[in-house]
């Protein structure tokens, strides 16, 4: 045997770091749950990190560390739990593959690539919140919409990560919306809404994109198509001379904005509710799309420049043509708000 030579001894990586999910129960949110932790230990260092997800201790077994049969959002809970679990375990595994030296830190720092700990309620609230404080009504309003069709569907239990909506959650989705006999184009509003939330939290780094589930599930199949409808020239015209003499202001007023719109080649509401006296020069009217923002330029009609000078008296106290937005009022974009034009016409009229 003395030919025999021992193979050279490898360097030891070993695999001893642990990877487990506690219930932080010494930490107690404001709805009375605890968050998840996922607890890595290596070398006799201990590291926590958080799940994204909150659970009420009674329904978290301390000796077994999972949650118990009578949890609410069981499966959804282990499979969150199971999926981090896995995650950690796996890049063990490619550190000991590539003979690297780590520690209960290095892990983790390894796999935050650099994700923000925000559930899917925190990141819709977050969002509303900028819209607001940018002025974007419009999109406050859908992104709001979008945000309560998910609180319904949830039994207001946002608190989840994006990672747990994957294509059998939006599959659970879609099914809940068959009893409320929705139409295509609500459906598609809000999954069209929903899908641009998750890739704002892809690019916000809440979430790794590898869990974006609109890749397999397509929105596109929603129909969106609405039947087009018209009124015949003749309608248009009696609705424009229709007589307004004892009809009450609301009434006429809305007469005045649906003839303003039409002599203006269908100037939409919220480019007509901004327009000032500074858009009309010397018989034309000036301005640019809110949508669009493209630049619109054209002469007005004798009838169009009566509707305008009708509310003149409205223009000098509040800064618009017409009675739908006033500066008194509507400070900012956000505040502006159409639908309060019952209380500011009372200025008109006094």
């Amino acid at each position: 045997m003395g030919g025999f030579r021992q193979p050279e001894r490898q360097p030891e990586f070993s695999m001893n770091a642990s990877v487990s999910v506690v219930c932080y129960k010494s930490k107690v949110l404001s709805n009375g749950k605890s968050p998840l932790m996922l607890r890595i230990y290596k070398d006799n260092k201990r590291k926590m990190i958080g799940l994204g997800v909150s659970i009420l201790p009674k329904y978290w077994d301390f000796e077994k560390n999972k949650p118990t049969p009578r949890c609410p959002n069981k499966e959804l809970i282990e499979k969150i739990i199971l999926d981090k679990q896995v995650e950690y375990q796996r890049q063990i595994l490619e550190f000991v593959a590539e003979q690297k030296e780590y520690t209960a830190a290095l892990l983790v720092e390894s796999k935050k690539v650099k994700l923000v700990n925000k559930t899917v309620g925190e990141f819709y609230k977050e969002l509303l919140v900028n819209f607001r404080d940018s002025g974007n009504e419009r999109n406050r309003l859908v992104y709001k919409y979008s945000y309560n069709s998910l609180r319904d569907f949830t039994s207001s239990n946002l608190d989840i990560p994006f990672s747990s909506i994957d294509v059998a959650w939006l599959k659970r989705y879609e099914s809940w919306f068959v009893g409320k006999k929705c139409k295509g184009t609500t459906l598609s509003v809000l999954f069209r809404t929903l899908r641009s939330t998750f890739n704002k939290a892809i690019e916000a780094k809440i979430v790794n994109k590898k869990y974006y589930p609109f890749n397999e599930y397509k929105v596109s199949k929603f129909d969106t198509s609405t039947r087009k409808r018209a009124l015949s020239k003749e309608d248009m015209m009696r609705i424009i001379t229709t007589e307004t003499i004892n009809a009450t202001f609301i009434r006429e007023f809305t007469r005045d904005v649906f003839t303003f719109a039409y002599l203006s080649g269908g100037i939409s509401l919220v480019d007509m509710a901004n327009l000032t006296s500074y858009n009309v020069h010397r018989g034309r009217l000036r301005y640019h799309r809110q949508k669009t923002h493209g630049a619109i330029n054209f002469k007005l009609c004798e009838q169009a420049k009566e509707i305008i000078k009708k509310y003149a008296p409205y223009q000098k106290e509040a800064g618009y043509l017409f009675p739908i937005y006033d500066n008194r009022v509507h400070k900012n974009r956000y505040k502006r708000k159409i639908g309060s034009t019952r209380c500011l016409l009372r200025s008109i009229r006094s």
